[in-house]
Formats: C-alpha cells, structure tokens, sequence
C-alpha cells in the first residue's frame, strides 16, 4: 500500500460517523425478564451523557437517536442544547406505535378508524419534535400484522398504511425525511404489513423523495443476500438509513458483526461501492442493539470498533485489481481481492489513526480505566431506571 492509499483509508474512516439509539444505555432483555444494571441512566439528560462517552473513546458518534414516547421532555430544544454542549447531536427520532394496548391489532393498519387516528396523530407528534431537536430523519418502524390468516384483510391493511404514510409524508418539511423500516416477521408471524425491502421501498416511491427505506442486518430471513438489497437500493437512491445488528436467529441485537463478521464486510463493500459513505449519499448509519447482559457502553464501544475493522478492510479492497478479475471472468482473482482485504490484520491501522486523532488506541481499555462506570454507579441512585417503555 503506497502512503497515499494509506491517506485514503484513513480520511475515510475518519469521516465515517454512526448514530447510537438512546435506548441502548437502558435496560433491557428476553421476553422473559429486562436486566436490571448498576449506573444506567433515568432520563434522556443522561442518555446523552453516557452516548457522550462512546464518542469521547471512539471519535465516531456524530448523533443519537431518540425513541418517543421513551425520550419524552419538556423542553425539546433544551435538550438538543445539552446535546451540543456533551459533542453530539440529536439524531433520527423514532416513533412507537407498538407499546400501546390499542395497538393490539396494529396501529395504522388496526381495522378501528379512532386507533388509526391515534396512531397517525403520534407520527405527526414526532415531526413537531423533530422541529423542536432539529432532526433530519423520522424512523417508521410498524409492528402492524396478523397471526392468523382471515384475521384480516390484507390488502385494506396496505391502503390504511398507505393513507397514514400520506398524511405524514405530506407534514415533512423540505429538509425532513421519512425512513420506513422492514422485518420480515415479529410480532406477526402470519403476514407483516412492512415484512421486506420491497413492501418499504414501494411504498416509499409512491410517496416521493423524502421517504427512504432503512435496512437492518437483524431483520432478515436466513441466508438472504443483504448486499444485494443494499446495491440496489443505493443504485435507486434509496437507501436513507442502515442499522448495524448481529443475528443469529433473528433480531438478536447483539454486538454488530458478532455472529457473521464477513457478511458484515462484505454488505459495507456494496455500501462503498454504491457511494453511502458519502455524506451526500445522505445515508444514516445507526447501531440498532439493545444489549441484555453486556455492560451498556463498552458494548457500544464494541460494536463501533466492530463496524470500524470492516469498513477499514472495505477501503483496502484493491479495486482496480478487482475490476480487472472481474472483466477477464477471473473468478478465483476476483474473490481473491475481497479476501486479501479481509483477511488483513486492521488493528494497528486504527489505533495509529486514534493516537492521529488525540484518541486512546485501545477504546475498550481507556474506557475501563477512566472510572465513568463506577462514577455513574455511584451517582444513579434514585429514580427509576430507563428501560423498555421509559
């Protein structure tokens, strides 16, 4: 590698910034029991300060999601101040029309006009905050579907969500987008109303250019291509926002890249090549994990050095060497290419680069010694702790 291409890699990992969600730094766990832990914070205040931390070792958190009604505050701009003031911005803000007992049946999609309503009228809540913080993006993520078949009419279900999305689509102001999440299934098991990246992504053209689709890596079947659908999307111009996550199962939340590293390098080579590490792409990288029995922070810690060994191995790939495989038929060259780059060791690249930047070398290790976890753990006493639902 010449010190050019080296300058190459580095100012591409130095620009690459990932959102971490709020609820991350709260309990949570299993359909059996949420875990409680020692130091995890009572309010949206302290979110941010323990989402402050993960940048403060690893220099790559430019945002951070809000979940509403979770997030909830009196004072919306105030809280996007404090968010300034701790080095980091408020991010995508998520809608919730899943934690409800009226959305028994779905929420935009529930067969009752008044539940619909309700629903709708939170969505256009979250656009007032995302005035309010300054946010880009609204997240739309629907657990809307049936168990049974006959519960439902399936193709009513697709106008009613259609007409929410409408009616939502419509408030947005010139620089706000809507991103439509997809997972193939949970809580239905029958039929989701948004069970796939195309069911997201027709919904999306019909609206228009403010609304994107969202990928997440834990919301797919077993052996599904999710670099395809990450080519295509970004080739459409469609793609607004990705998810990191690790499944080995289904939507497991674990650390990204926990379960299948290469398929994790091999989604983020469709993302360079398509251009999404481009800021003008205006593609949102997000880590989407809510971490049950690993420490909060160091957890995402973890993930973001995780997503930061792919991408830098992504930019090594020698894409003129690999183009000339590919245009010979050399298939053994060609998938030769991706595996050199793999297959390099990337951890002295990075830690080089962090001391460039002023950082630790070693987040994990600088985070351990710096006493935050035993300072919240002492202070957090009182209130009640932030979790599923708060």
């Amino acid at each position: 590698m010449t010190t050019s291409d080296l300058a190459d890699v580095k100012a591409g990992l130095r620009a690459l910034q990932i959102e971490v969600p709020s609820w991350a730094f709260g309990n949570s766990g299993t359909r059996f029991k949420v875990f409680g832990q020692p130091g995890v914070p009572r309010d949206p205040w302290e979110k941010l300060a323990d989402a402050a931390q993960v940048h403060r070792y690893t220099g790559a958190v430019s945002s951070v999601s809000l979940h509403i009604p979770w997030d909830v505050v009196e004072d919306y701009g105030k809280l996007a101040a404090h968010a300034e003031d701790l080095g980091v911005r408020i991010g995508m803000i998520n809608s919730n029309v899943f934690q409800d007992d009226d959305y028994r049946l779905g929420s935009v999609c529930n067969p009752d006009p008044r539940i619909r309503r309700k629903a709708t009228d939170h969505l256009l809540q979250c656009v007032d905050i995302m005035d309010a913080t300054g946010s880009r993006d609204l997240k739309l993520w629907f657990a809307d579907g049936l168990n049974y078949p006959g519960q439902d009419d399936l193709r009513a279900r697709q106008d009613r969500l259609g007409e929410a999305l409408r009616e939502v689509y419509a408030r947005l102001g010139d620089d706000q987008r809507m991103v439509l999440e997809y997972k193939f299934f949970e809580p239905a098991f029958y039929a989701t109303d948004v069970p796939d990246w195309g069911t997201s992504y027709a919904h999306c053209l019909e609206l228009g250019a403010k609304a994107q689709v969202v990928v997440d890596t834990g919301h797919h079947a077993p052996g599904t291509n999710i670099e395809f659908i990450v080519a295509f999307l970004l080739r459409q111009g469609k793609l607004g926002a990705f998810d990191f996550n690790s499944r080995f199962s289904a939507d497991d939340d674990l650390i990204v890249g926990a379960a299948d590293p290469f398929q994790l390098f091999r989604i983020l080579h469709e993302v360079h090549l398509g251009g999404g590490f481009d800021p003008a792409s205006g593609v949102t990288f997000m880590l989407d994990q809510c971490h049950n029995i690993e420490p909060k922070i160091p957890g995402q810690i973890r993930s973001i050095m995780n997503v930061q060994e792919a991408v830098a191995k992504v930019l090594l790939v020698d894409r003129a060497a690999l183009g000339v495989a590919q245009q010979a038929g050399d298939v053994l060259g060609a998938h030769g290419a991706l595996m050199d780059a793999y297959n390099t060791d990337v951890r002295p690249l990075l830690a080089d680069l962090r001391s460039e930047q002023g950082l630790a070398p070693d987040p994990m290790a600088a985070y351990k010694t710096s006493g935050y976890a035993e300072q919240i753990a002492a202070d957090r006493v009182g209130g009640n702790q932030a979790g599923w639902g708060a």
